[in-house]
């Protein structure tokens, strides 16, 4: 399969809306509604309104957090020579790792300004962010970019940037990261994990950080610094993170189990 897909979805009076754009944009939508569906069943106090200005925290964080996050990562060098790269965000490049920090960081901050319970808060967001690593992933998948490690496979895929048939890993994290961890979460929900705040979360890290873990196997190392890592140790720089999520998830889970409400 070749793979030459516009990294523009469409103009607007000249203005180029990309994919990448859209992903967020939908990813944003689906989590709002399904948190104001969800938090009537989990956490009654808290209103739409407070939902809907929560939006504007997340927006900031997983832009601010992703993007630095990827700059200091995976290709600080390069944006220190082209530092006026670095704002456009439509072009690609953002880490999930760097997103997760900015928008629990954000979170936190929006629920001790508005008396909210944290853990409850936070898992009710959860149970749909799946559904926005999902967009993500295919808006990486069209723009050609994260790509997968060099294949024979008879679904291996070709990038018009390289043309060499290669895993479509993006399709491969969007399955795991996306649907299967977003039925887990689901799942977990309606399983009533939500009654013991800050669990939901630990599921999700948890999840994340394995399905993350098994498709590094299949692509490429995204910095230099990476590959070598990869090369000493056999697991590159994403998959040392992916074990420290998925302890912090393992943490997360024991310890608001035992943990009272309210916190």
């Amino acid at each position: 399969m070749i793979c030459d897909f516009s990294k523009v979805a469409f103009d607007i009076f000249g203005f180029q809306v990309h994919w990448y754009s859209l992903a967020y944009i939908f990813g944003i939508l689906f989590a709002v509604s399904a948190t104001n569906f969800l938090a009537p069943r989990s956490y009654p106090a808290l209103s739409k309104d407070k939902i809907d200005a929560f939006i504007s925290y997340a927006i900031v964080g997983i832009i601010l957090g992703g993007r630095l996050g990827h700059v200091l990562l995976y290709d600080f060098e390069y944006y220190c020579d082209y530092p006026s790269e670095i704002i456009k965000i439509w072009k690609g490049g953002m880490s999930f790792y760097g997103g997760f920090i900015g928008t629990v960081a954000g979170t936190y901050f929006f629920c001790r300004w508005h008396e909210l319970i944290f853990f409850k808060f936070m898992d009710l967001w959860a149970v749909s962010v799946p559904v926005g690593l999902f967009f993500g992933r295919i808006a990486n998948f069209v723009n050609g970019e994260l790509c997968g490690k060099e294949c024979d496979l008879p679904w291996a895929v070709m990038f018009l940037n390289d043309g060499v048939p290669r895993h479509p890993s993006q399709i491969y994290e969007a399955i795991l990261e996306g649907i299967v961890l977003f039925a887990v979460m689901v799942l977990a929900f309606f399983m009533k994990y939500h009654r013991k705040s800050g669990v939901l979360c630990g599921i999700f890290c948890s999840g994340y950080g394995i399905a993350r873990f098994i498709c590094e196997f299949f692509r490429e190392p995204d910095s230099y610094f990476s590959q070598q890592l990869f090369l000493r140790t056999g697991v590159n720089l994403n998959q040392y993170l992916s074990m420290c999520i998925i302890f912090l998830g393992i943490f997360l889970i024991y310890q608001r189990k035992k943990a009272r409400e309210g916190l």
